[in-house]
């Protein structure tokens, strides 16, 4: 037991010294990138754990948070999964994925994830009070997951992600990949893990809602609005865990953490911890801590969760609920509602 818990010490000095070079691109304009909803996060278990288990991870949950996780299923063949969230204001992120195996291949992941606004009245320079039309924005992110077991104790994966914004009569379409590593320490309970996402194009808006007529001595001229080009939010993500178990098996507890510098955003330390009773009933928290001294303009607390799995015939399903504690009281918390089915 001490020499695992030597090689933690170890791992984590080396993560707070690579974490002090590390770099994932400018951040010159806090909280301005392109593509903000790549950064709010699908699924209930992650969620719950607020990204800490970015080194452990598994399964189809692994493809938003570190594509490499997907490399390791707990079924046969493969996942669905099914995951609600009631954001803030009257936004709604709906999130759908599936993945298989393929043999020596790897397993191949796909989902989609659709973020809407409700209706919005059309307001215009003669109606800034609307002219009694509506439209309703929608963001889709769409990726495809590629991941491999390289070792039994080294496992990668790639995501490439088509982003695409529509609001009214003007859209934006942009590209991103993710990468990820994992490296698992056998009976030890000790992982390790690594990620770069959202590395890609930068995006802007264009499209016929930005043609304005403006008056010309020689008549009138149609001209387009040139908007401006912005980054994606790229972020690098180092994190650790520690699973360990008592009782033959019966409780098993995994505690993590993950450090996260983001190109657009505070840089953070997530810790979280989960525990389960034989695999089938989880609990699981974590926090997160803003390393540029904006804790108090941050809109998240902390979050809970909560997890069920069981098989039922061939299939293996599970339920996950996660809980994201809001700071700001004009808004409601979010809750996330999950469904997996294993197959």
């Amino acid at each position: 037991m001490a020499v695992k818990f030597k090689n933690i010490t170890i791992l984590l000095l080396l993560m707070i010294l690579i974490s002090g070079t590390v770099y994932s691109g400018p951040r010159k304009k806090l909280g301005l990138s392109a593509a903000p909803e790549l950064l709010i996060p699908v699924g209930s278990v992650g969620t719950a754990l607020q990204g800490s288990n970015l080194a452990s991870t598994e399964g189809i949950d692994a493809m938003y948070w570190n594509p490499a996780g997907l490399a390791s299923l707990n079924s046969d063949r493969g996942e669905f999964m099914f995951s609600h969230n009631q954001y803030i204001a009257d936004i709604k992120i709906e999130y759908l994925a599936g993945v298989v195996k393929l043999g020596s291949f790897g397993n191949l992941g796909v989902g989609i994830k659709a973020m809407t606004f409700g209706e919005e009245m059309v307001t215009t320079t003669n109606y800034p009070d609307g002219d009694g039309s509506t439209f309703k924005p929608l963001y889709m992110t769409a990726n495809l997951s590629l991941a491999r077991a390289m070792t039994d104790k080294i496992h990668f994966g790639i995501n490439l992600k088509l982003i695409n914004e529509k609001i009214a009569e003007v859209s934006s379409t942009g590209f991103a990949f993710d990468f990820g590593l994992q490296y698992i320490g056998g009976k030890t309970g000790l992982r390790f893990g690594i990620a770069i996402k959202n590395l890609g194009t930068s995006m802007k808006f264009d499209g016929s809602g930005l043609d304005r007529t403006y008056n010309d001595p020689n008549g009138q001229v149609a001209r387009r609005v040139n908007l401006a080009e912005f980054d994606l939010p790229t972020n690098l993500e180092i994190g650790a865990s520690y699973n360990f178990g008592f009782d033959k098996g019966k409780h098993n507890f995994m505690v993590a953490g993950t450090f996260m510098n983001g190109s657009f955003t505070s840089d953070e330390v997530r810790l979280g911890l989960e525990y389960n009773f034989n695999k089938i009933i989880y609990l699981r928290g974590a926090y997160v801590n803003y390393l540029d001294g904006v804790t108090s303009e941050n809109l998240w607390g902390p979050t809970f969760g909560i997890g069920l799995r069981y098989p039922l015939g061939t299939l293996n399903l599970g339920i996950d609920y996660a809980y994201r504690y809001v700071t700001e009281s004009a808004f409601t918390a979010n809750q996330y509602f999950t469904l997996h089915v294993g197959f």
